[in-house]
């Protein structure tokens, strides 16, 4: 059978799922108990209270019906109601209807036995928790007969229910209690799994269970090694650079000594070579080189915009939305995720737009351009190291590595977030959105 339409209607929270799996047992077994305990310990026990009682009704009843005369059969209840423990009236108003109570639970029974057992029974009115009052045809008249309730079910069944529910909350919050000390280590991890997600390092130690320990253990484990892997990928690949800037500045050097009609396509490659190597550099950086820091994005934006308009770039603000607020950022790595952005707009295009939108969750950079942008199948390939789209954005605009995109999505993981291409709507070109995680 298929119950996954039950994923809908249940709780989405640890906590919630812990209560319900505390909450529906107890329920269903209080129901349970409840339903077995009245339909047939009560069920059972009324039974034979009430034909106890109605052959003591049935006897009163007969007394009167071979009574000789009314006076006769008066006397008889007067002599057998101090016996019997029953109050009689004869001749009665007789009831219209049986009377109960909504919340007695006994009642129904009760009457049914009592009709059961005992004969030319009019009504029967349990009105009165405490007191049963039948009334009977009889040969002089209706007669009223008034005995106490217990003679006929036992006192006090809804106590039994009270007392399962109180306990069973009471026992269920206990249980809970105990339960969420055992969830919270999870919660810790997993908040603790989360910040790295964004590039954010806090203390984590494990504790709980065995089994949650262990878990801890493993996820440090975990980030411990990728940021051993980290920290050598960077120092492999400074150590590159150490050990390639020396030949380049002696070729340098070896390159003044020529003759400049020859040197120059010389001169060039070195360049290039130079130019390469920064990428890869950058790359190697992307999620490393700076701390968290509580940055105002507007006035960080700001701040780019007028580095740019000095070195004399057509770069312009564009929509600011979202309320003004510090944000924890890598501000050294953002910048360099925007000035590679800007750079590739300005390189493929004549200008460029930077927009910002801040929300409760994510911070969101977008830089459009008007250059010839990137095919919407392409543009998951795009931010892949090392791929570079020349049919769509023209390689004779400039020359690299096809690092650029990918320095940008390595940032934007660093952050929680995520780096997506679009199609401007203003300008035409692409559109490029740093989301980052709050």
């Amino acid at each position: 059978m298929n119950f996954s339409w039950m994923k809908n209607y249940l709780p989405r929270g640890i906590y919630g799922r812990a209560a319900l799996i505390l909450i529906l047992p107890v329920l269903l077994l209080q129901l349970l108990v409840s339903v077995v305990f009245i339909q047939r310990h009560f069920d059972g026990v009324t039974r034979l209270m009430t034909r106890a009682v109605s052959i003591d009704l049935q006897f009163l009843i007969d007394s009167v019906n071979e009574a000789e005369s009314l006076e006769a059969a008066l006397a008889a209840l007067d002599a057998l109601d101090g016996p019997l423990r029953i109050r009689t009236q004869l001749p009665a108003v007789p009831g219209t209807e049986d009377v109960m109570q909504s919340l007695d639970l006994t009642a129904q029974m009760v009457i049914n036995w009592l009709r059961e057992e005992v004969e030319n029974i009019r009504a029967v009115s349990l009105a009165d928790r405490g007191r049963v009052v039948i009334w009977v045809d009889t040969a002089y008249g209706v007669l009223e007969m008034n005995f106490g309730r217990r003679r006929v079910s036992a006192p006090n069944p809804h106590q039994l229910i009270v007392i399962m529910a109180v306990m069973g909350a009471i026992m269920t919050a206990i249980a809970y209690i105990f339960l969420r000390n055992q969830l919270r280590p999870i919660k810790r991890m997993a908040a603790a799994a989360a910040d790295y997600g964004k590039g954010r390092v806090v203390p984590f130690h494990p504790t709980g269970a065995l089994e949650v320990r262990a878990a801890g253990m493993a996820f440090l484990d975990m980030r411990n090694r990728l940021e051993r892997q980290t920290q050598s990928r960077t120092m492999m690949l400074s150590g590159v650079s150490h050990d390639l800037r020396t030949p380049l500045t002696r070729l340098r050097l070896g390159l003044t000594m020529l003759d400049e009609d020859d040197v120059a396509p010389l001169q060039r490659d070195v360049a290039d070579m130079q130019r390469l190597l920064d990428a890869f550099l950058d790359f190697a950086r992307s999620d490393a080189g700076d701390n968290l820091e509580p940055i105002n994005p507007r006035a960080f934006l700001q701040e780019i915009l007028e580095d740019a308009a000095r070195l004399g770039q057509s770069v312009h603000l564009g929509q600011i939305d979202g309320e003004d607020g510090l944000v924890r950022l890598r501000p050294l790595a953002i910048r360099r995720a925007l000035e590679n952005l800007l750079g590739n707009a300005l390189r493929y295009g004549t200008q460029a737009v930077v927009g910002l939108t801040l929300t409760e969750r994510t911070v969101r950079f977008t830089v459009e351009d008007d250059g010839p942008g990137i095919p919407a199948d392409r543009r998951e390939e795009a931010v892949n190291p090392f791929v570079r789209l020349d049919p769509a954005r023209n390689q004779d605009q400039g020359s690299g590595v096809g690092l650029g995109l990918a320095i940008v999505s390595d940032i934007a993981r660093t952050h929680g977030g995520v780096l997506r291409l679009g199609e401007s709507e203003t300008l035409g070109g692409l559109k490029a959105e740093l989301v980052l995680a709050r």
